[in-house]
């Protein structure tokens, strides 16, 4: 393994002070832990090969965490949602759980959703996320707006998402 528990951290620092939301960075390092190795299997590697994963965020709430490996996905996007030690499923899971970054695997895991940051979106042709339609508010409430207009406006795009502003790692 080419990383120590220092350079976890280092890196995971980098990626926090590129984003531009002190709430959301609060959130992220009320959840770090001290990075600790987790041998999990890949489910498409040799039957039985284990590789090391840092486990460096754990969501208590979701039994999930945020995991950083240099194999299976990892050499392309080495951050993943990964499930707890002590989940019956340790495995490194599938490549839609995997992310170039720290804060793209964050976005994308329950611990995000405990942020009163997300907004209906509708999507025309505009870039994604496309338009914002709302203000910020819970995951819940969010999600219940994103299927009303789905059913009053069957031909619309419509979605949840966040527009946090995060600067790139410069590094």
């Amino acid at each position: 393994m080419t990383v120590n528990p220092a350079q976890m951290r280092a890196m995971v620092e980098a990626e926090l002070s590129g984003i531009n939301d002190m709430r959301v960075v609060e959130h992220i390092r009320s959840l770090l832990v001290e990075p600790r190795v987790v041998l999990r299997p890949w489910n498409y590697g040799a039957e039985g090969k284990k590789h090391p994963c840092w486990s460096v965020l754990d969501h208590i709430k979701s039994s999930t965490g945020i995991g950083y490996c240099e194999f299976g996905f990892g050499p392309s996007c080495p951050w993943g949602l990964v499930a707890l030690s002590g989940s019956a499923d340790l495995s490194l899971g599938m490549d839609s759980e995997w992310f170039f970054t720290f804060v793209d695997a964050f976005f994308e895991s329950a611990a995000a959703t405990d942020l009163p940051i997300w907004r209906v979106f509708k999507q025309e042709s505009l870039p994604y996320p496309g338009l914002p339609l709302t203000e910020e508010a819970d995951w819940e409430s969010t999600w219940e707006k994103v299927y009303a207009l789905r059913a009053s406006d069957p031909s619309g795009r419509y979605h949840c998402s966040q527009d946090i502003q995060v600067r790139p790692d410069e590094t």
